[in-house]
């Protein structure tokens, strides 16, 4: 089977920033809440990267780096499937940029959030916050170029690709809703000392958030999955010979799903046999 294919890579990138998210905000409970050096007067709730700045930075640099890595497999893997004919392929030129800049940008707001856990905001506050931004903005751009993408795929295929309107609907709802996020995050955070719990409450939804996104990507790439279905020989005969039931069975690949697979889908459609016995 090819179940297990390029879907995991949003997956594997979801489920360990989720798993750094709980285990370093669990981390920040068991200890009965403490105020960080990092912390500015008045600031009783830590932010992320106080609590990555202390004695769970290696966490938080290893769960940046593998977030990213696989979250940029996955851009890379559906601008593959694309340009190999097992999704959708683009329509123009435009379409192609598009797909091309958000990987670029993508790659940017991997880069900003390694440096951010690396220069952490108690060592390095400026660079931080810097790359913090960079982050932010990097993959929020990505996310905007990967709409424009969808909505033109979405309204050439219709109504044959139902999958890619929906795609695109979630991720015009993360842009949406994560930049309204990061406005009142900086109002908070940068201009407005006395909101900073505010602010730091805002950066976990944030992050949060940004695991649906991740998320959302396993919905793209999902059409291209392949999965063999066995056809037995002699299954439905009576008092068939001892050599007959020995026959190789016939296999044969199918998509697991016709939406948004592109025009190779069929052409992957593989009839062989398989020299193995039977199990019924």
């Amino acid at each position: 089977m090819w179940i297990i294919s390029f879907w995991i890579f949003p997956v594997i990138s979801a489920c360990m920033w989720l798993a750094m998210l709980a285990a370093m905000l669990g981390s920040w409970c068991v200890q009965g809440y403490p105020i960080y050096a990092s912390m500015e007067p008045g600031q009783t709730i830590a932010y992320i990267s106080d609590v990555g700045a202390q004695g769970l930075k290696p966490l938080f640099i290893t769960g940046s780096v593998i977030t990213v890595v696989f979250l940029d497999l996955s851009f890379i893997a559906e601008r593959w499937l694309r340009h190999a004919g097992q999704l959708v392929p683009n329509k123009g030129m435009l379409d192609k940029a598009c797909a091309i800049g958000s990987i670029f940008f993508s790659l940017a707001g991997a880069a900003g959030l390694i440096l951010l856990s690396i220069f952490d905001t108690l060592r390095h506050p400026r660079l931080h916050g810097g790359f913090l931004a960079m982050f932010l903005a990097a993959y929020l751009v990505s996310a905007i170029l990967i709409c424009i993408e969808y909505l033109r795929l979405g309204i050439f295929y219709r109504p044959h690709h139902r999958i890619l309107f929906i795609s695109f609907w979630i991720k015009a709802f993360f842009v949406v809703v994560e930049l309204g996020l990061a406005i009142a995050f900086g109002v908070c955070g940068w201009h407005s000392p006395h909101h900073r719990n505010a602010a730091a409450v805002l950066e976990w939804v944030i992050a949060l958030v940004f695991t649906f996104y991740v998320l959302s990507f396993v919905i793209d790439l999902l059409p291209s999955v392949r999965t063999r279905n066995h056809v037995p020989q002699g299954e439905k005969r009576i008092g068939s010979s001892e050599s007959d039931s020995e026959q190789p069975a016939m296999v044969y690949e199918e998509p697991l799903t016709q939406d948004s697979t592109g025009p190779n889908a069929d052409m992957s459609t593989n009839y062989y046999r398989e020299s193995r016995p039977q199990h019924f």
